[in-house]
């Protein structure tokens, strides 16, 4: 991935908005909540001043006017320069043409779900995907509520969104079938080793081959 001047995806949701009107950073923080892109991207909002000053600082944005509303101190209004709209496009055009490797919790989690043994990886497996269907219908009720309002392409996140979620429901399915039917390859070893704290022959094996 490129390093970039600003690299805080905060960055590009602020050019996001900018690009549409000039902003002082408050109304950027309130257009970015409304639209719930803290649900699209990592954002911290105490970050949002520095990123703003970052963006100024190497010319992706510049100052307008400073407003002053009643008792309220004194606004920087920025807009969006050309360099900041050609760094805009192609830090998009990275985000969806380039792979780049985001281990999930989920995944750090199943390297580690040997220590369990079988029947508490199972229970916690079904509350999992218990939750992942929910989420699932709560995701579609959101689509389907949003869609009459606005075009499909500005919606393709939450179709993402809800296809990443109900591939991993099936994913946790498959290898719960074969976790209760005890069909997964070593199973009855697994268990045996989280009761009894001793490592199988064959379970060693392993271990040394790694």
């Amino acid at each position: 991935m490129k390093r970039r001047k600003v690299g805080n995806l905060l960055g590009l949701a602020v050019l996001s908005v900018v690009l549409e009107r000039p902003m002082h950073p408050y109304e950027m923080a309130t257009v970015l909540k409304e639209r719930g892109k803290d649900a699209d991207m990592p954002i911290k909002w105490g970050s949002l001043y520095t990123v703003v000053a970052n963006l100024e600082k190497y010319g992706f944005i510049e100052a307008v006017e400073s407003v002053k509303d009643g008792g309220r101190p004194e606004r920087t209004v920025y807009r969006i320069t050309p360099a900041g709209r050609e760094e805009y496009e192609d830090w998009v055009r990275e985000l969806v043409g380039t792979v780049e490797t985001e281990p999930p919790r989920f995944r750090s989690g199943l390297s580690m779900l040997g220590i369990l043994g079988p029947d508490q990886a199972i229970s916690l497996l079904r509350q999992r995907v218990a939750q992942l269907d929910e989420r699932a219908a709560k995701q579609q009720t959101g689509l389907d509520q949003l869609r009459p309002l606005m075009p499909r392409m500005f919606l393709v996140e939450v179709e993402y969104d809800i296809a990443m979620t109900e591939a991993e429901a099936r994913w946790v399915r498959g290898f719960l079938e074969e976790l209760t039917s005890g069909a997964l390859p070593g199973i009855e070893a697994w268990r045996r080793w989280y009761e009894t704290g001793e490592l199988p022959d064959d379970f060693g094996e392993f271990v040394e081959e790694r």
